[in-house]
C-alpha cells in the first residue's frame, strides 16, 4: 500500500495575534503539522515563542511583496518599495519586475536579512523556505532565492504546481489566470532549484482548496487527484518510491481586526475575512482526521521526509 506523508503547512504565522492563535489551535488539534513564518509580520516574535513552547516545526515564509522590509538599509530609497515606502504588493511586485525596475542585489539583501532574523527569533535556520504570494518562483527572483537557500544550507522549498487545478471550475477566472501564471513560473523554476540541490515534496496542493473553496471533500479530492497523477507517472514504483510526499498549503486563523496585524501597513482584506476561520473549522473536522487514518496518510513536517 502506498504510504502518504502529508505536510500541512499553516502559512502567514506571525501575521497577527489572531492568526497565531488559530494556527496553534490547528497544530494542537493535529490539523496542521508545519508552519511558515512571516518575519516582518506584526506578531512574528510572539509566533516564534509559540513555536518554541509547543514544539511546532517552523520554516520561513519569505516576503518581498507585502508590508515593510526587515533589512535596515532597504527601508528607504530601495527598488523594492513603492512611493508610500512599502513593498509593491502581490501584483505590483510582478509589474515592477516585468518592467526591470527591481534590483536583484536588493532582493538578495532582503532575503538574507529575513533568514538572519528568522535565526534570531527561533534560534535556528529554517529547514524550509518558501515565498509569500509565490514570489520565489518569479523570473530572476528564482535564481537569487535558490542562491540564498544554497548559501544557508536550507534544503526544502515549495513548487506550487497543483495537479488537476485546471479542472477546478469553481475558481473565479481572474484567480485562475493568476494561478496559471504561478504554475508556469513554477515549471520554469524546477531546473533552477534542482541545480542548486534544493528539494520539495512530490506533490503540492492548496490553490484549489484555499479560503471559501476549502471543504473536507475538496481536500479529499485534491489529494486523490494528485496521488492518481503521481502514480500514473510511476506505474511500478520500487520500494524506495512507495512513499509519496505532499504539501498542503493552508491559511487558518481568526479574522484580523484592524489596526492590529499585517506586515507594516495593516491587515489585508483576506486576513480580515471569514475565510480564514472557515479554513480553521474545516481542517479540524473529525471526518478529515479519520480520512487521513483510513488512507494511510501520515501528517509530518519537512524534517520527516
Amino acid at each position: 500500500m502506498l504510504q502518504v506523508k502529508l505536510i500541512v503547512t499553516g502559512d502567514d504565522f506571525g501575521y497577527c495575534p489572531r492568526r497565531n492563535q488559530g494556527i496553534v489551535e490547528c497544530f494542537l488539534a493535529g490539523a496542521v503539522s508545519n508552519v511558515s513564518l512571516l518575519v516582518n509580520g506584526s506578531a512574528a516574535a510572539a509566533a516564534a515563542e509559540l513555536a518554541k513552547r509547543y514544539n511546532i516545526p517552523i520554516g520561513l515564509h519569505a516576503n518581498l511583496s507585502e508590508g515593510s522590509p526587515v533589512c535596515e538599509v532597504l527601508k528607504t530609497n530601495s527598488s523594492l518599495l513603492n512611493q508610500d515606502g512599502f513593498f509593491h504588493g502581490k501584483m505590483g511586485f510582478r509589474t515592477a519586475l516585468s518592467k526591470g525596475l527591481l534590483k536583484m542585489s536588493e532582493v538578495k539583501q532582503e532575503l538574507k536579512a529575513q533568514v538572519e532574523l528568522f535565526h534570531q527569533l527561533t534560534g535556528h535556520l529554517p529547514p524550509h523556505m518558501d515565498g509569500h504570494q509565490h514570489v520565489h518562483v518569479l523570473p530572476e527572483v528564482r535564481h537569487v532565492f535558490a542562491q540564498v537557500l544554497e548559501e544557508y544550507g536550507i534544503k526544502y522549498t515549495r513548487v506550487p504546481v497543483e495537479p488537476g487545478l485546471h479542472k477546478c471550475d469553481w475558481i473565479a477566472p481572474s484567480l485562475m489566470d493568476f494561478y496559471r501564471g504561478v504554475e508556469e513560473d513554477s515549471l520554469n523554476t524546477v531546473d533552477v532549484f534542482t541545480r542548486h540541490g534544493i528539494r520539495w515534496p512530490n506533490i503540492y496542493i492548496g490553490l484549489s482548496t484555499m479560503g471559501k473553496s476549502m471543504s473536507v471533500s475538496s481536500i479529499w479530492s485534491a489529494i486523490d487527484t494528485a496521488i492518481g497523477d503521481f502514480t500514473s507517472k510511476v506505474p511500478h514504483p520500487n520500494p524506495q518510491s512507495r512513499t509519496v510526499t505532499i504539501e498542503l498549503m493552508v491559511h487558518p486563523g481568526y479574522p484580523s481586526v484592524p489596526p492590529v496585524g499585517g506586515c507594516g501597513e495593516g491587515p489585508d482584506d483576506f486576513s480580515q475575512s471569514w475565510e480564514r476561520l472557515h479554513e480553521l473549522q474545516t481542517l479540524t473536522k473529525p471526518e478529515l482526521q479519520s480520512h487521513y487514518k483510513t488512507r494511510n496518510i501520515q501528517l509530518c513536517s519537512f524534517k520527516d521526509i
